[in-house]
């Protein structure tokens, strides 16, 4: 097995652990339970405390056959797709870009977007401390690119607010500044370039999705659907296809992309 198909294997076993564990954070926050210390996985149904063996990502859920081993009640379906989403998203980010800075930059956008996605989910709320936080290690990982890539990090956190600042002002609180707040944060993972596409695809995807729910009627035209993913599956897209899609137009995609 070579080193990328090794790299790539890792952060798709690191992707499925870690949103196995952002999907029980961002689940505990929308109920005000702790997710820390004496605080353990039970099964929803019965109560039961989940063992170490129940808690394997992915696993445990065909093991045990998606129900529960003492009440035999279904587990959620929504924690194995959960699992797999961030298992398979990490694995062709690393697939796509190797070991290297490239790749710990798209990882940590693509893990930071994946929990503010869950917390939108679960809440409602993207959380302007775990949105913003993230900023410090992207420019951590932007400082090996010199001084280029931190301005271009700068520029993008700033785009990224702007543009969704803008529509949250158009709109008259019609969305949550949290989107915004979400986007500075990614934009100074992604550079500029990369965030104006991200958000460009994130609206696109978000528009047909919202489209194909409301000619199938699970919607109506003022439900309130969360932007997070969105924007989450545009950046992820961003990520993968961006550098290829701006060469089309001849433009560079900054460092280290």
């Amino acid at each position: 097995m070579t080193l990328n198909a090794l790299f790539a294997l890792f952060s798709a076993l690191l992707g499925a652990a870690l949103g196995s564990f952002f999907d029980a954070v961002a689940e505990r926050s929308a109920q005000d339970r702790s997710w820390w210390g004496r605080e353990r996985s039970r099964c929803p149904s019965c109560g039961k405390e989940l063992g170490p063996g129940e808690l394997v990502p992915i696993v445990s859920f065909l093991v045990q056959k998606g129900r529960c081993r003492r009440c035999d009640a279904p587990i959620p379906k929504r924690s194995l797709a959960v699992e797999v989403i961030c298992a398979v998203g990490a694995g062709l980010l690393a697939w796509r870009w190797g070991p290297g800075w490239a790749a710990l930059l798209a990882l940590a956008v693509f893990f930071s977007l994946a929990f503010n996605s869950l917390t939108d989910i679960h809440s409602g709320y993207i959380y302007d401390v775990t949105a913003l936080l993230p900023i410090l290690p992207f420019a951590l990982l932007r400082s090996a690119g010199g001084l280029p890539a931190l301005f271009d990090g700068a520029v993008g956190a700033l785009l990224g607010f702007a543009v969704v600042a803008v529509i949250i002002t158009a709109s008259r609180g019609g969305m949550g500044w949290g989107d915004a707040m979400l986007m500075a944060g990614c934009g100074a993972g992604l550079g500029w370039r990369l965030t104006g596409l991200a958000l460009y695809l994130g609206f696109m995807v978000g528009g047909i999705v919202a489209l194909a729910l409301l000619v199938l009627r699970k919607v109506e035209r003022k439900t309130a659907l969360p932007l997070a993913p969105f924007l989450a599956v545009g950046a992820f897209l961003a990520l993968l296809l961006g550098p290829s899609i701006l060469s089309y137009w001849r433009w560079g995609a900054g460092w280290p992309w």
